[in-house]
């Protein structure tokens, strides 16, 4: 492919169809350079290295995801949401492993604050947990408590490791109506009265 057209939006969309087909850790400058017929170089105009392209990446994929869960989500509330909000993650991570590897990654805070991805998802995410009545800090316990428990489902599953005979599907249902029994009865940090030591 000639290098005509190279713009940052082509790169980014190209490493994120790399990292599906090849894993995240397998995207590089010189990776990404072959696929445009390019010396590496000619990509510094358009990334400042490695670090900025992954950055890139992560933010990429976490507006994808955001797009598929908001879709899912609209005009629902309570259980009805989170099923949909489980399920879109899910189907995300599963559908494009590599850019949900992106997704995970760890980010300097102060590159990423204005990010209308980050900035949406944690409207969306807040927004359906406030539907059960959840306040700081207990909203942030919870948003802890889905993304670990998402994460560490989809990681299973997606390496096959679930190796029992019980569906996972159903396995899954059954974890997504725990989630919901829990932050329907969230333990919520109460004040000491004044006269307690």
């Amino acid at each position: 492919m000639a290098r005509v057209g190279l713009t940052v939006d082509r790169l980014i969309a190209a490493a994120a169809e790399l990292a599906d087909e090849a894993g995240f850790e397998n995207v590089t400058l010189s990776a990404l350079a072959r696929r445009f017929g390019v010396k590496d170089a000619s990509l510094y105009s358009h990334v400042r290295g490695l670090a900025d392209l992954r950055i890139r990446l992560a933010l990429y994929a976490g507006g994808e995801l955001i797009d598929r869960i908001a879709s899912a989500v609209a005009g629902r509330a309570g259980k009805d949401a989170l099923v949909a909000f489980a399920g879109a993650y899910r189907a995300y991570a599963l559908e494009h492993p590599g850019r949900y590897a992106a997704t995970q990654i760890r980010i300097d805070q102060s590159l990423i604050a204005g990010s209308p991805a980050l900035l949406r998802t944690a409207e969306i995410t807040y927004g359906m947990l406030r539907a059960y009545g959840l306040d700081e800090p207990d909203l942030t316990d919870a948003v802890r408590l889905l993304r670990s428990t998402f994460h560490g489902y989809c990681a299973l599953e997606s390496t096959g490791g679930f190796g029992a005979e019980r569906d996972v599907q159903a396995s899954w249902d059954k974890a997504i109506d725990a989630l919901h029994l829990a932050l329907t009865h969230w333990p919520r940090q109460t004040r000491k009265d004044d006269g307690e030591g």
